[in-house]
């Protein structure tokens, strides 16, 4: 859905809007950082994540990768006894595990912002009707990269979560037209249309 239409109910959500979401993230520690966020909201809200976000740096080292690749059974145990954690075992070796394959991705890639910013040749994609509030669940790069990832080993990353942060990562643009933010984008940042294909979950935000 489109962010921008909630952005202003809530300091943190503007706070987020107006400075990270949908400004396309290079660098791979932000990638997993806003990855292993979108792991850790699956079946809740937003809101929470961005209030218990500072939890995460902690519990997660900063999302540094390689040290969270290395973690083991007494850090998961220090993670569910940290005072406001979402107290999820599955979730918690599921950030675990994805670092171990985010690694394996850098190897075989260089980094892990090259291998997903290849599915859109390295540029914000566009689609037809999303600037006016028209946005899908997931659509059909999600779901080709979700297939991927599980492929190579990535838990919680199906194609609504993996949308989400192609969204947040600044991949796909939508934010509505009348957004400062989505003109912001376009001008500064090499931009792809793409067709509408095989968009779920599709709500309509543009009356």
């Amino acid at each position: 859905m489109s962010y921008c239409t909630v952005a202003n109910d809530y300091e943190l959500d503007k706070i987020y809007h107006d400075t990270e979401w949908g400004i396309p993230v290079h660098d791979d520690q932000k990638q997993f950082e806003f990855l292993m966020m979108e792991v850790m909201q699956c079946g809740l809200n937003w809101r929470m994540m961005l209030n218990k976000r500072e939890i995460f740096r902690e519990c997660f080292a900063n999302f540094d990768y390689n040290e969270v690749a290395n973690f083991g059974d007494s850090d998961i145990e220090r993670i569910m006894d940290t005072p406001g954690m979402i107290r999820s075992r599955r979730k918690i070796e599921a950030v675990i595990s994805n670092a171990q394959r985010f690694i394996e991705v850098r190897r075989e890639f260089g980094t892990f912002s090259e291998f997903l910013w290849a599915f859109t040749e390295g540029k914000t994609a566009l689609y037809i009707n999303h600037e006016k509030g028209i946005i899908p669940a997931s659509n059909g790069l999600s779901t080709k990269v979700s297939k991927i990832l599980k492929k190579r080993g990535f838990k919680y990353l199906g194609p609504v979560t993996v949308y989400s942060h192609m969204q947040a990562a600044g991949m796909i643009n939508d934010h509505s037209h009348d957004c400062v933010r989505y003109e912001l984008i376009n001008s500064n940042y090499p931009t792809i249309e793409m067709p509408c294909d095989d968009e779920q979950g599709v709500v309509d935000f543009s009356e």
